[in-house]
């Protein structure tokens, strides 16, 4: 049986708060790197990128108001959020599709430190079974359900072609996983109960299209209005 992370909204944590949970939990360790003890909201929400009003009231939703005058223990603090995102536990991660993006997910060294421990990797392609990858043997996607429940692995991450990805959440979630990270460019359709975060690169990408076209649609605009005005 699959464990499943704590779900900050059980206690009445709203979604936009545990969202920028891991932002602040960033922010305080970059601090404690630095040897810093305690940090103001003013400063905390600098780092992180917010501003201290909205920080203040996403740290009282875990019960921690700070010192006036002092601000903020640091270390307890991310003991605190640490908690709150599950993170003081070890969590067994699963990779579905092992190419460009999953093999760089794969090696990414974040993870342990954050208590994320890739317990497998699976591939449906056969010239990629068997090859090693992080001191693991990729997996074929025919022994998905036996493995994830024998290693009670709790996330799931797609980074498979659209195509296979609404297949693989299927079996994942017949399994038992509950937690899904999607890199895959598509929609999954899951039953309620389970948590799907996507990733979409392209989208991203399009969005700072976008902001600079309407940059240069400006520059374009302000320079036909000064020729106007010089003629």
């Amino acid at each position: 049986m699959t464990r499943r992370p704590s779900q900050a909204r059980d206690r009445g944590i709203p979604d936009a708060t545990v969202a920028r949970l891991p932002l602040y939990l960033r922010a305080l360790n970059g601090l404690a790197e630095r040897g810093i003890s305690t940090v103001s909201s003013e400063d905390l929400a600098v780092a992180a990128g917010v501003n201290s009003a909205k920080l203040r009231k996403d740290l009282s939703h875990l019960g921690s108001y700070g010192t006036r005058g002092v601000g903020y223990d640091v270390q307890y603090l991310i003991y605190q959020i640490s908690r709150e995102l599950g993170l003081t536990q070890d969590w067994a991660v699963a990779i579905v599709g092992v190419g460009n993006l999953g093999r760089a997910l794969a090696n990414y060294g974040g993870f342990v430190s954050r208590g994320f421990r890739v317990a497998a990797l699976f591939d449906a392609d056969p010239a990629v079974v068997g090859e090693r990858l992080v001191g693991m043997a990729v997996e074929h996607t025919d022994g998905l359900e036996n493995v994830i429940e024998n290693r009670g692995v709790s996330i799931v991450v797609i980074a498979t072609p659209a195509a296979a990805a609404q297949q693989v959440a299927d079996r994942v979630i017949a399994a038992g996983v509950t937690s899904i990270l999607n890199f895959a460019p598509v929609v999954l359709n899951v039953p309620d109960g389970v948590d799907v975060r996507k990733v979409d690169l392209s989208t991203e990408l399009q969005i700072l299209a976008f902001h600079e076209q309407r940059k240069a649609d400006r520059e374009t605009g302000s320079s036909m209005m000064a020729e106007a005005m010089d003629a």
